[in-house]
């Protein structure tokens, strides 16, 4: 009877910051919600040479999430982080080299959810345009946050950087905090704005989307939450404003 998480972060692009990203945020998460052992993180390279993982793409995030459902309980849930690039009115964008390209849509993650019966779900859509997935996914049972509104762009996904502003703010600094997942999250959006005010960027405006009854497994998951902060690692994603392109 006891909610356990299972956690999937994925990189869907070959780009090295999606792979550092995704790589961390497996850390992170796994650690927050005791998930040792439920953790799954598919990502392209970190930089420093071929990946040792298996590659983020539609395909073996779709068979991690099926296998995933073979494991859980009705009362588990889902802890799913995506980080890649996106396109307004495509979804998120997949992209390894000349080894393969495509999109998931809003209506494709939603499929490959609802299919599976995972209905309990924590999803980080860490993407430009990544807003547009909130009226797809949203649920009663469902908590979203997206780096960005759907017809905005976020920032920090340039090669030489270690986050994204989104993955730095939520992933590497609030969520290694212990504190509850809404403050987290709020304190993640405050600093991505200050960030953007500072370098003069248009707002990327994260959405959050938080269903009547996530609280049923939300509550028991942050029971068991570590009571000690992490320290952030890498550099800073603001570390390459002066590079920064809408």
């Amino acid at each position: 009877g006891r909610v356990d998480a299972f956690v999937v972060a994925v990189g869907l692009d070959s780009d090295p910051v999606f792979g550092r990203e995704t790589r961390e945020a497996g850390k992170v998460l796994e650690r927050r919600y005791n998930a040792a052992g439920r953790t799954i993180v598919l990502a392209g390279t970190d930089g420093s040479g071929p990946s040792d993982l298996p590659n983020g793409s539609p395909e073996s995030l779709a068979e991690a999430l099926a296998r995933i459902a073979e494991l859980m309980q009705p009362e588990d849930v889902l802890v799913l982080y995506s980080t890649s690039h996106g396109g307004a009115r495509i979804g998120l964008v997949y992209h390894d080299g000349d080894e393969g390209f495509g999109f998931i849509s809003p209506a494709r993650l939603k499929a490959m959810l609802d299919d599976l019966g995972i209905r309990n779900r924590l999803l980080i859509l860490s993407a430009c345009y990544s807003g547009q997935f909130v009226a797809a996914l949203a649920s009663d049972t469902t908590a979203l946050f997206t780096a960005a509104s759907a017809d905005r762009p976020s920032f920090g996904c340039m090669s030489e950087n270690d986050w994204t502003f989104f993955g730095d703010a939520l992933i590497n600094h609030a969520m290694r905090q212990p504190v509850p997942l809404a403050d987290a999250v709020l304190e993640a959006q405050r600093m991505i704005a200050r960030w953007e005010s500072g370098a003069h960027l248009n707002a990327s405006n994260p959405q959050t989307s938080i269903g009547a009854k996530v609280r049923q497994w939300l509550d028991p998951l942050e029971a068991q939450m570590p009571q000690s902060a992490t320290d952030p690692v890498g550099k800073p994603a603001t570390a390459a404003l002066e590079n920064m392109q809408h």
